[in-house]
């Protein structure tokens, strides 16, 4: 078993408070191994994901603080300037502001299910300035579910990160391609409001 196992539960919560600070960092593997160790009666399934979910919590009130702390009213000139690689006008920020005062906390809870973006909603979160507790409230939530599932895939196949790894890697790299195939489409077809 990995290493980082031996610091036990205050291991898997700097980890998860990495992955979320450092995107890079992959929950499905701290999590999914940690299930793996759960099945063989090393580790508690349910103080597994109470620490892999409190990491996540406090690692994302470091990028929603990022955000609050820049405000999104001084976005517009990145916006105005970059608006071609951002694929967005002032007015769309605008109109992402009222979909999240509206839909904020429902979207930041989905977006914890995500292979990319579960960190970056973080940003407009707290860009957008959602309430602290709010914020908190859908990220615990998110996140419990999704490290539920993580352990208990890990729990359930309970052998070797390879067995995990082969049914892992390929959904979170294809979803990871198509983002980016949309991200370049629409680039290339996105045209300023004022061309429109």
């Amino acid at each position: 078993m990995i290493d980082w196992l031996d610091w036990g539960y205050f291991g898997i919560f700097l980890l998860m408070v990495l992955e979320n600070v450092i995107p890079p960092v992959p929950s499905e593997v701290i999590m999914s191994v940690g299930g793996i160790a759960a099945g063989q009666g090393k580790m508690n399934f349910a103080f597994l994901v109470a620490a892999g979910t409190l990491g996540c919590a406090v690692g994302n009130l470091f990028w929603w603080e990022i955000g609050r702390r820049y405000g999104y009213e001084r976005l517009k000139p990145m916006v105005d300037r970059w608006g071609r690689w951002l694929t967005m006008d002032w007015e769309d920020v605008e109109r992402l502001r009222s979909f999240f005062d509206r839909w904020g906390g429902a979207t930041v809870f989905v977006f914890r299910f995500m292979p990319i973006g579960r960190t970056v909603i973080s940003i407009p979160a707290g860009l957008l300035h959602m309430p602290f507790w709010r914020f908190v409230a859908y990220t615990t939530a998110g996140s419990l579910v999704w490290n539920t599932i993580l352990v208990g895939v890990g729990f359930w196949l309970g052998t070797n990160f390879e067995t995990i790894d082969h049914w892992i890697a390929p959904g979170v790299t294809a979803i990871i391609v198509l983002a980016l195939l949309a991200y370049v489409w629409r680039i290339a077809t996105w045209k300023p409001r004022a061309r429109r």
